[in-house]
């Protein structure tokens, strides 16, 4: 059973970046499914990596699509995404480092930031034209 679900309530109008937006959820999941089989640092560490990157790529196309609307909070959007970015690189390292391992703390971090992060600012931008 999946961490956490995408559901149509999450849905931005955006077809891109909901599709984005369900990788990141299937990414969290991927890890959620690894810390319960007690898989080792390497295989978190390969997801947690890979969520790193995907974010990276998903913020930059979003940031861009809102730049090119001339989006009024992008400043906001783009304080948010490096805050989360920083935020899933320092879990990459602390891994890599085995000063942590994937648990619980880490796992509701990463799912309540983006189920929130999508129904509050994302949801904004979606009732603009995109």
């Amino acid at each position: 059973m999946a961490f956490f679900s995408w559901s149509d309530q999450m849905s931005v109008g955006n077809m891109q970046m909901d599709t984005q937006h369900k990788r990141l959820f299937d990414l969290i999941n991927q890890l959620y499914d690894a810390m319960k089989a007690g898989k080792g640092k390497e295989v978190a560490g390969k997801i947690v990596s890979e969520l790193h990157k995907y974010t990276v790529t998903h913020f930059r196309d979003e940031e861009k699509m809102l730049a090119g609307i001339n989006y009024p909070k992008l400043n906001e959007q783009k304080s948010s995404h490096k805050k989360f970015t920083d935020k899933v690189a320092q879990f990459q390292k602390d891994l890599e480092g085995g000063k942590m391992t994937v648990n619980v703390e880490m796992m509701s971090f990463l799912k309540d930031w983006l189920v929130n992060h999508i129904q509050k600012m994302d949801k904004e931008y979606s009732q603009v034209q995109v």
